[in-house]
């Protein structure tokens, strides 16, 4: 029987090559048509490869953590039935004994199918000093996934309580002169993201802008039409689609923010894109909400929405991650009072929204306890000069403390 390859699916003409990442198949076992049997990742996407045909998995070429190129073989699928046990004659043609040199890492039988690992299983765990062996999984035969590991980390911590009767003395061990720190290798995402963080530390001419919005009129919005608006369309109204509306109002008053340089000249986009930064388990990521000025409120939260969860779940496609001509970034959802944003190249500028603070303020002669929000705004100085900088900012802080601004478009 002719056996199949599995091939690397064609890499978007900006990535040159990939990483193995999961192997969710040992040689041997048993594959369904459509059923995902390998992960390759990029600087930018995970790209899962499905079986083309259901049978075995007779040969796997590309080990985890193996760099890749486009259409390269990765392993051979053996079409055919597909029992849950291979047949012996089945099981001396595929070579068991190669599994080990395939896996180096991979421990006896008898440790459980769980403490087979990933490499990026393998890098959660030494970063958050976990034992594979102490938690369990929930991926295929029991194996341990990046999910498992999240969700062991939030588990609240319950205290062991100790009978004052029979108190427990511990002795600290003596530090271990030998030990030494933990080398975690980056994965390709964290890579790439350290590349163009200081490309756009050495290459632009970065300056930030500070500004403070009362938050108020956007928060009384919302407690009177939220329940309302989620009812009606599905979605929660939640701030960033303000920030957007927003910052769509105040780009077509200033384009020169909406625009990038591209060696000695000027490029003004022809719409609205807005990538807004999403933490995911693999690192940060910008994925671009389209069109913005042609949507609705209710739109870009679906948006939102959608694009967050496919961060998560490590389903954005490349197109999904490029073309943006702005960025929203908002550190205020882990606590940050005030930023200086970092440039998204090749773009000009990024908008920091922070954390909302009760704080007293003088409002007509009186002190007045409102919600604030500090705003940052980062840009590139060679293109953007600061009255354009400073007016767009207060463009955008005028249109959300006057939510209505953003319905009559002024």
């Amino acid at each position: 029987m002719k056996k199949i390859e599995i091939m690397v699916p064609d890499l978007p003409e900006s990535v040159a090559d990939a990483t193995v990442a999961t192997w969710h198949k040992q040689p041997g076992d048993a594959v369904q048509c459509d059923e995902v049997l390998v992960e390759i990742e990029t600087d930018k996407v995970v790209l899962e490869v499905p079986a083309t045909t259901a049978g075995v998995l007779q040969e796997i070429l590309q080990v985890e953590g193996a760099t890749v190129v486009s259409r390269q073989p990765l392993g051979y699928l053996l079409p055919g039935a597909t029992d849950a046990t291979p047949s012996p004659s089945l099981n001396e043609t595929l070579a068991f004994p190669s599994i080990v040199a395939i896996n180096h890492d991979a421990p006896a039988a008898s440790e459980g199918a769980h403490n087979v690992v990933s490499p990026a299983v393998r890098r959660l765990l030494a970063e958050h000093d976990l034992e594979g062996s102490q938690l369990s999984g929930s991926g295929i035969k029991g194996r341990l996934t990046p999910q498992d590991i999240e969700q062991h980390l939030t588990k609240p911590v319950v205290p062991i309580k100790v009978p004052l009767a029979n108190p427990v003395v511990t002795t600290l061990a003596p530090q271990n002169p030998l030990e030494q720190p933990r080398r975690v290798p980056m994965n390709r995402l964290r890579q790439r993201i350290a590349e163009r963080l200081l490309e756009a530390k050495q290459s632009t001419a970065m300056l930030t802008t500070f500004n403070e919005v009362n938050m108020q009129p956007m928060m009384q919005l919302r407690r009177e039409l939220g329940e309302t608006f989620e009812k009606q369309h599905g979605v929660r109204l939640g701030f960033m689609s303000f920030f957007v509306k927003a910052v769509v109002l105040a780009l077509q008053r200033w384009p020169i923010i909406n625009a990038c340089l591209e060696g000695n000249d000027i490029v003004y986009y022809p719409q609205v894109d807005i990538s807004i930064a999403v933490s995911t388990p693999r690192g940060l990521v910008t994925p671009v909400l389209r069109h913005c000025a042609a949507h609705s409120m209710a739109q870009i939260e679906q948006q939102i929405k959608t694009l967050a969860q496919q961060g998560r779940d490590g389903k954005l496609t490349v197109d999904d991650l490029t073309g943006g001509s702005f960025t929203i970034t908002n550190g205020g959802l882990f606590g940050s009072l005030m930023s200086t944003p970092i440039i998204n190249p090749p773009q000009s500028s990024i908008l920091g929204m922070h954390a909302i603070k009760e704080r007293p303020m003088a409002i007509n002669g009186q002190v007045v306890i409102l919600p604030m929000m500090y705003l940052a705004l980062s840009y590139d100085h060679r293109l953007i000069d600061g009255q354009a900088s400073v007016s767009f900012l207060v463009a955008v802080k005028e249109a959300l403390e006057a939510p209505i601004r953003l319905l009559l478009e002024v």
